[in-house]
């Protein structure tokens, strides 16, 4: 009894003895210096590395790229007119993110900022106004200047009608793209810009729509901005201005309420509004008031000349 007992004793102890392999997480950094453990075929042990000597520095990870620095500058023309505010820049990431667009790293409102970013590539948008310059450059290590270019010039607008400035807030322009796209349509750069302000641009043609009052008193015309140059553009406009009414007899009070649509004679929709007394600003033309009221419909048809000031009144019948 006693060997047997011995026996076991000496097995317990063996077994307890024995070294017992234990799985670990893979690190992220392959280089923490802790023991690294492979995993093990599917019906074998796991296999240990062996561990680092006695003594040893655990191996550093590799260093991180120095910043280098960029000093960015914006010209208007190639011969070297500086700009010298209301510059914008963004910087991007070369790489594009998951829904296509590049990555924006950073914005300056600076004229001449410096910007400090490990050597790669970037894309960087320098915006003055509506003139802007998207270009790619390199950054190496140290110190460097990137110029821009921009080729841009200014645009004034100015507005009046039949000779006369044109009041305050009654002309709106938007400004479009000389080029087409594949259904003859042009990108719009600006929409209700005001006549007298100076809008930035890059240099080229623009087309100009210009708007007096809410509805068809419409003028259009192509213009050209130059590089370092301000273009001035003189737009003139031709309308009278209309307001109109529901009456029971002539001269009679407004009915309110009154749905109304102003058509030209082949029946095209220049205006809906909805009102006792609308009051609305044409282009000269011969068109037809229609008023709707109590489930019914008015017709009148009317002119309009150039500086009229007129009230057009629809009797109901």
């Amino acid at each position: 009894m006693m060997g047997r007992g011995a026996t076991l004793l000496m097995l317990a102890a063996w077994c307890c003895a024995a070294p017992v392999a234990k799985a670990q997480q893979p690190s992220a950094n392959w280089q923490t210096g802790t023991t690294a453990v492979a995993r093990p075929p599917a019906d074998g042990p796991a296999v240990v590395a062996p561990p680092a000597a006695p003594g040893a520095a655990p191996a550093a990870a590799p260093a991180a790229a120095a910043p280098a620095s960029v000093r960015l500058e914006a010209l208007l023309t190639s011969d070297g007119q500086r700009i010298d505010q209301g510059l914008i820049w963004r910087v991007f990431g070369a790489a594009p993110q998951p829904n296509g667009q590049p990555k924006l790293l950073a914005t300056h409102r600076e004229v001449n900022p410096t910007i400090k970013v490990p050597p790669g590539d970037y894309s960087i948008n320098a915006a003055f106004g509506r003139a802007n310059l998207t270009r790619k450059i390199t950054v190496k290590p140290g110190d460097t200047v990137e110029q821009f270019v921009l080729n841009a010039g200014g645009l004034r607008v100015t507005a009046d009608i039949a000779g006369l400035e044109a009041p305050a807030n009654a002309v709106s322009y938007s400004i479009q793209s000389d080029e087409r796209d594949q259904f003859g349509s042009r990108a719009t750069i600006m929409s209700g810009a005001k006549p007298g302000l100076i809008i930035r641009l890059n240099a080229g043609i623009y087309q100009l729509t210009s708007i007096y009052g809410d509805a068809n008193a419409i003028v259009r015309a192509d213009v050209t901005v130059e590089a370092g140059k301000l273009t001035e553009a003189a737009l003139s406009h031709t309308a009278g201005k209309v307001a109109f009414k529901l009456v029971a007899e002539p001269g009679g009070d407004a009915v309110p309420d009154t749905q109304w649509s102003i058509q030209t004679p082949t029946g095209e929709i220049v205006k809906e509004s909805v009102g006792a007394l609308p009051t609305h600003i044409l282009a000269p033309g011969t068109y037809a008031a229609i008023a709707k009221k109590g489930g019914k419909t008015y017709r009148r048809d009317f002119l309009v000349r150039q500086g009229d000031y007129v009230q057009v009144e629809v009797v109901i019948q």
